[in-house]
């Protein structure tokens, strides 16, 4: 079964399992307005998700627990006992909480606190015991939780893998946005764009070693489900591979779920961290094998901006050294944040809108920044995604490559791919999201990154109904810099004479002028081709010399559409006035003039 497969049958599962878990939400209509619907259903399918995998040991813990009550350290038993990280000591089981429901607030707030600490963590993160107490005075928790002893919300790990509730999760973190008003694309990014980024991550890479230990970091990880596929991408290139992921999350619901997962699939829950990336970094000098992530763009850093400048100024000891990008959009500090945690041999992708490519003029933050990753040879490529291709926003977006070390054929290149026509249309769109990069999609993309060359690349899908075409050039990295020179030209007295101060000419900041010069050409030939010609008195102030960097991604792909004849444009007129008349004639008869 090919990934699209899996990613069809899995997508139906997960959705209608998402709908029935949802359809709960029923039995708090009236108490809460259907924005709330979220704060009851997140944290109780989370509770139910623990309830259900320690099921199978719940007897054991329970005796466990009474057998040490005397020892000072109980948490390794426990553990054991229950065959995860986290336990519940409490002798309540859902079934027993259903059944006794004149006490359901009492025994229901035991059953939480038998939980271990990591997932009292997450609750409280949740605010989860507000809910509870907002339920129990409307009178709807014992109902609550009888919906959730159903067949529907049985989420029996089983049944249920991993992977499943990872869809299952982001579904359900998509109608909370949904019904909040929210963007759902702050929270997660669809699956065909993330094994796109895990592909492109792990192309060409080998396995040095069998059976290496890897590690993976996401900024901003949502439901931490870009480090669950890149654990899938690692062990079909390894069986033996180790991943050990680590991530940082400021929506507490969202950090909640992907604690919760981590837990779950054995991992140690202290890689998944809570907090403010920008401004309050958990993984201070940490580096990794990889960094993947899809950070918010278009939102402001004024909240984090004391932080971040302050980090700003110490140079080379923090994050920020290359400059700062306009505060109305933090995107290119996440970039920088991801840079800082690579290993020299470590690689990224993650997901930027089309401002980071061109925003801000030679010298601003956002070009110094270009400027850092280009001149340190670590931007490798480019990928423009389709258009339309996330849940909440439908404009031009992209991924960049970034290697520590680059191969040896791609040093001191860029590659750009345009894969803006590489995709197979959504039969029903989900939000903005209408359409997908499928894997015959994502296969050619790879292929294109691959070959590191320029051209063309097309397919056409397994069942034959879509042809798909990427485009590849390859750029010095060079090409993409600029000197950006002042021009001057000379203040005139009023009998056109050059106004002089210790014999040198008054420039005339109303005639001052720039240029962009290409990097690769010499600032005075090009001012004496340029310039001079139309501007005879004119000089080049290089005491304002200023370096930048754009990436010109839509010119490099511009190709000139040539007019067509005005001859066959007017042929093409006259046929067309042809046919008009003769269907007015037909209608009217005579073009509509009455015989005498």
């Amino acid at each position: 079964m090919d990934t699209n497969q899996k990613i069809s049958r899995v997508g139906m599962n997960h959705e209608e399992k998402a709908n029935l878990i949802w359809n709960v939400a029923n039995s708090l209509f009236g108490a809460y307005k259907p924005h709330e619907y979220g704060l009851v259903i997140l944290p109780m399918v989370v509770i139910k998700r623990f309830h259900d995998c320690l099921l199978p040991t719940h007897e054991k813990v329970v005796e466990t627990f009474k057998s040490i009550q005397g020892l000072a350290v109980k948490d390794a038993f426990l553990r054991k006992a229950s065959g995860y990280r986290f336990y519940n000591t409490s002798e309540y089981t859902f079934e027993k909480l259903k059944a006794d429901p004149e006490n359901i607030k009492v025994n229901f707030e035991a059953y939480l606190n038998g939980f271990s600490d990591n997932v009292m963590d997450i609750l409280a993160r949740m605010d989860f015991f507000t809910q509870l107490e907002r339920m129990s005075n409307a009178g709807l928790l014992y109902q609550v939780i009888s919906d959730f002893c159903t067949e529907k919300a049985d989420m029996n790990p089983e049944k249920i893998s991993a992977v499943d509730m990872g869809y299952i999760f982001e579904n359900l973190v998509q109608r909370f946005s949904e019904s909040y008003d929210e963007e759902a694309g702050a929270h997660f990014t669809s699956r065909d764009i993330i094994y796109l980024m895990c592909d492109l991550l792990t192309d060409r890479m080998g396995m040095a070693e069998e059976g290496r230990i890897y590690t993976a970091y996401d900024m901003a990880m949502g439901t931490s489900q870009m480090l669950t596929c890149m654990e899938e991408r690692l062990s079909a290139l390894d069986k033996a591979a180790n991943l050990i992921c680590y991530g940082q999350e400021i929506n507490p619901f969202t950090f909640g779920i992907a604690k919760a997962d981590m837990l779950i699939r054995g991992g140690d829950p202290d890689n998944m961290q809570f907090g403010d990336t920008l401004s309050d970094d958990k993984f201070k000098d940490m580096t990794f094998d990889f960094v993947i992530s899809n950070p918010p763009f278009g939102i402001d850093w004024k909240r984090e901006a004391a932080k971040v400048e302050a980090e700003h100024k110490l140079g080379n000891g923090g994050r920020f050294a290359p400059g700062l990008p306009q505060k109305s959009d933090g995107q290119m500090l996440f970039l920088m944040n991801g840079i800082a945690k690579l290993k020299d041999t470590g690689r990224m992708a993650i997901i930027q809108n089309g401002s980071s490519l061109f925003t801000g003029d030679a010298g601003s933050g956002p070009s110094e920044i270009r400027r850092y990753i280009i001149e340190n040879d670590w931007l490798d490529a480019i990928v423009q995604l389709p258009n339309d291709s996330f849940y909440n926003t439908g404009i031009a977006t992209y991924v960049w490559l970034v290697t520590k070390e680059k191969p040896v054929g791609h040093r001191e290149y860029v590659q750009l791919i345009d894969a803006s026509k590489c995709f197979v249309p959504r039969r029903k769109p989900i939000g903005n999201k209408r359409v997908d990069i499928t894997k015959d999609a994502r296969d050619l993309i790879v292929k294109a990154y691959g070959e590191y060359c320029d051209g063309a690349f097309e397919a056409t899908t397994e069942d034959g109904q879509h042809k798909l075409v990427v485009k590849s050039k390859v750029l010095p990295a060079l090409s993409l810099g600029y000197n950006k020179i002042t021009v001057e030209s000379p203040l005139l007295d009023p009998d056109g004479k050059a106004i002089l101060k210790k014999g040198k000419p008054q420039p005339d900041t109303s005639k001052r002028d720039t240029e962009n010069v290409p990097l690769d050409e010499d600032m005075d030939e090009y001012f004496n081709r340029e310039v001079l010609p139309f501007s005879t008195n004119a000089w080049i102030d290089h005491s304002k010399d200023k370096v930048g960097y754009e990436i010109p991604f839509t010119r490099t792909f511009y190709e000139y559409q040539s007019l067509e004849p005005a001859i066959e444009i007017a042929a093409r007129i006259e046929e067309h006035e042809k046919v008009l008349m003769e269907k007015l004639r037909a209608l009217f008869g005579n073009g509509g003039v009455e015989n005498e």
